[in-house]
């Protein structure tokens, strides 16, 4: 598993002396045990990747950043917005300095939640470090959100102070009691204090230094809600300093980070993906993090140029825009060294075209989850993902999975499809206040159930097929909307796809394609169907298609199924 790049860093028991492959239990090389259905990580971190016990998440990101000889010339935060930047230096003085003044100036103390209802800046990493620092608890919330929804979260999580960007207050007309503080101050809002000033005018070495044990509470990120409700994840402080450090481990191996690596995040941090990497992680391997508020293809390439931006996490939809869109051209991209791409699966033909298009940039993907901290899989080398266009990657070390026949909780072996079962230290504790959640998720022996349907090859890579809520059941059959939106994707014509169920009486349910089309372009329903029927089985042909101009996603890229499912009704009871 481990390539030639990286072998002499991975410290691997099953490698032999030579390089040639040990083989795992009853012969399987991919780390499959038929005996107890488990298949865990190939790779391990060595003693010296081991956290130190006695580190809560700030301080273990904290003590990796570079030596105080270095930090003053090392820049850890550029804000392409606000054209403002912090070295290493003014993090580490930023972050003490906020935590004394919440500290002593509105009296944050351990266990109190804070809400962070902010934009991506420069500020957001100094303040979810200094919180953490605090053993405050820290929940953060979509700028997209309505007030209804902000009051909610506030209300479910119980937060008692709001963290909030000026433009953004008037999102908090329901909050009556939380006090706060916005992340910088506005020229009409003269009263109200600002993290910008606490920043600057704190007292580093009044700081507090609270007990803080790796079982506490460090946040509640609440997940996408792309098909039903979404529930609060209570992660540890122990689910937090284990994500951070594998991503300080990929650093030492320099497989997906290192020092002198310039990030650009575009992904919004309050979105596990983009807390664990930009707020946190990445300071912790001595990399740049560029900052954007949101989420423009233009500003994005224009911010790659600019910075010389070597690493872009990234999503499926701004993958296939950089597949499909002729506005790449226009800008100079030879500094990205690697896309990384995760929060949905993306399909074999999109990732074959990226690598065409930019074949000096690695593409590697990934998979996790909110209630893993973020991710869970991983390529390890360039060479391992181009091989593997459609797979996820292997486990990170550390990592345990099961896949579980659904129905039957069968263990399923290398080539079976099943639910994707996990087991880390970065599970999450539970769903807040939700403890038959918590019991359908999480069982007695530690292990998640993801929802996920997917499988292993027999070298331990993961392919994730689709969420099994997601799933279309049509005439006895399930079909699964990503293999159909992958298809769809593949035609010169679409620009974006999506595909849902329609209560259908006498099948049960049918497919129903969302469909964008390209500029000028003459597509018909009929065409799309016709295209997809000559590729497919019977039972998966599409039924009817609706062009629209976007296809509604989250903030993390995924798409929001229930509401192009609540469309097909609406048009269903027009009929």
């Amino acid at each position: 598993m481990a390539s030639q790049e990286t072998q002499d860093l991975y410290w691997v028991p099953e490698e032999r002396p030579g390089g040639q492959r040990q083989r795992g239990v009853n012969g399987n090389s991919g780390g499959y045990c038929d005996r107890t259905g488990i298949y865990r990580s190939l790779l391990h971190l060595a003693p010296h990747h081991r956290p130190p016990p006695h580190l809560h998440t700030a301080e273990f990101v904290l003590s990796h950043f570079p030596h105080p000889d270095h930090a003053h010339a090392s820049f850890a935060l550029v804000d392409s917005a606000l054209d403002r930047c912090l070295t290493y230096a003014d993090l580490r003085r930023s972050v003490r300095s906020l935590a004394a003044a919440l500290h002593h100036g509105l009296g944050v103390r351990k266990g109190d939640v804070v809400l962070l209802l902010a934009p991506n800046s420069y500020l957001y990493p100094p303040t979810c470090l200094a919180l953490l620092s605090l053993g405050a608890v820290l929940t953060t919330a979509n700028p997209l959100l309505t007030a209804a929804e902000v009051a909610k979260q506030a209300r479910d999580s119980a937060a008692k102070l709001v963290v909030c960007s000026p433009d953004l207050r008037h999102k908090l007309r329901d909050l009556f009691d939380a006090p706060l503080l916005l992340t910088h101050r506005d020229a009409a809002e003269d009263s109200v204090v600002s993290v910008e000033e606490l920043m600057e005018g704190g007292e580093p070495s009044e700081a507090p230094a609270p007990e803080i044990r790796r079982s506490d509470t460090a946040a509640v990120l609440y997940s996408s809600g792309t098909t039903g409700a979404n529930k609060g994840c209570v992660l540890t402080h122990g689910n937090l300093v284990a994500i951070v450090n594998l991503l300080r481990w990929t650093a030492a191996t320099k497989t997906l980070a290192r020092p002198g690596d310039v990030f650009l995040a575009f992904l919004p941090m309050f979105h596990v993906y983009g807390l664990a990497f930009f707020a946190l992680g990445l300071f912790a391997t001595g990399a740049t993090v560029v900052t954007m508020p949101r989420f423009d293809f233009d500003a994005m390439l224009s911010a790659v140029e600019k910075y010389g931006v070597t690493n872009l996490p990234s999503v499926p939809p701004v993958v296939l825009a950089l597949v499909k869109r002729d506005a790449t051209a226009r800008y100079d991209l030879s500094t990205l060294r690697r896309v990384g791409c995760g929060a949905a699966p993306l399909s074999g033909e999109v990732a074959e075209g990226f690598r065409a298009k930019f074949p000096w940039v690695q593409l590697r993907q990934g998979y996790g989850l909110t209630e893993t901290a973020g991710a869970a899989t991983f390529f390890p080398s360039a060479e391992e993902s181009r091989s593997r266009p459609s797979s996820a990657g292997v486990l990170f070390p550390g990592f345990e999975a099961r896949v579980v026949e659904v129905g039957t909780g069968a263990a399923m072996p290398p080539g079976r499809e099943g639910e994707l079962w996990l087991r880390s230290d970065t599970v999450m504790k539970c769903y807040l206040g939700n403890e038959e959640a918590t019991a359908g998720a999480i069982d007695s022996e530690g292990w998640l159930r993801t929802g996920d349907l997917g499988y292993f090859d027999e070298q331990g890579y993961l392919y994730v097929v689709d969420r099994i809520k997601e799933l279309i059941k049509h005439n006895g059959y399930q079909v699964a909307p990503a293999e159909l939106e992958a298809l769809l994707l593949t035609h010169p014509d679409v620009l974006d796809a999506a595909v849902v169920p329609e209560e259908a009486e006498d099948v049960g349910q049918i497919p129903v394609a969302f469909v964008v089309r390209a500029a000028d372009s003459q597509l018909t329903g009929k065409q799309v169907i016709q295209f997809v029927a000559e590729q497919v089985a019977p039972f998966k042909k599409v039924k009817k298609v609706s062009f629209i101009s976007s296809i509604p996603r989250s903030a993390a890229g995924k798409i929001l199924r229930k509401e192009l499912i609540a469309q097909v009704k609406r048009s269903a009871s027009k009929l």
